[in-house]
C-alpha cells in the first residue's frame, strides 16, 4: 500500500511550501476523527497533484490501514487486508465508507486555508485564515510560526453534531512544478 505514496522523515517544517502560491502539495500528520461517539486516530501521508490525490492513513504506529487513490477517472479505497471499494468520486467513496458526507474535493482546499465557492473566511492579524465557514463546516486554523505565508499545522473540522476531524500537519512539502 506504500508504493504510491513517498514518504519523508516526519520531522516539523514547512519544506518550501507557500500558502498562497501553494498547488501541489505533499503533506504528513496525523489524524483523530470522531463520529457517533466513536474516535479513530492515526498517521495521514497525503500527496495532492492536480486531479490527483493519494491518501495513506496509517495506525498511530504507523501500520498501514488504507489508501485512497482517486483522479478524474474516480476513486478506490484499498483495505489493509486487500479489500477495495470504488466510487467516481472522492466524495461518493468516503460517503459509502464513512457512513456520512466528508467532502475530500472541499478538504484540498482547506487544507490550503482557501474557501470554496460560497464559504467565509475570518483572518488573524497577519492575514491568515484563522476560520472558515462553509455551509454546515466550520474549519479552525492554528499555526507553528509567525510567518505571513505560513502554511497551517492544526485544523479543527466539525460538522455540528455529525463529525469531528483534527489534523496535525507536522510536514508540508510543494510538489516540484505545482507551486
Amino acid at each position: 500500500m506504500t508504493a504510491c505514496v513517498s514518504p519523508w522523515p516526519h520531522g516539523e517544517g514547512q519544506g518550501n511550501a507557500q500558502r498562497e502560491s501553494l498547488q501541489g502539495f505533499a503533506l504528513a500528520g496525523r489524524f483523530a476523527l470522531r463520529q457517533e461517539g466513536q474516535g479513530y486516530a492515526g498517521r495521514l501521508d497525503w500527496r495532492h497533484a492536480g486531479e490527483r490525490d493519494e491518501l495513506l492513513l496509517s495506525s498511530p504506529l504507523g501500520q498501514g490501514m488504507a489508501e485512497i487513490v482517486s483522479d478524474a477517472g474516480g476513486a478506490r479505497l484499498t483495505a489493509s487486508d486487500g479489500t477495495s471499494r470504488t466510487a467516481e468520486t472522492p466524495d461518493a467513496l468516503l460517503q459509502s465508507v464513512l457512513g456520512y458526507p466528508l467532502p475530500l474535493s472541499k478538504l484540498v482546499d482547506w487544507v490550503r486555508g482557501r474557501s470554496p465557492d460560497g464559504g467565509k473566511i475570518s483572518v488573524d492579524a497577519l492575514g491568515r485564515p484563522l476560520q472558515l465557514r462553509y455551509q454546515d463546516w466550520r474549519i479552525d486554523y492554528q499555526y507553528d510560526s509567525d510567518d505571513p505565508q505560513a502554511l497551517p499545522g492544526r485544523l479543527f473540522v466539525e460538522r455540528e453534531g455529525i463529525l469531528e476531524l483534527r489534523l496535525r500537519i507536522d510536514q508540508w512539502q510543494a510538489l516540484p512544478g505545482e507551486d
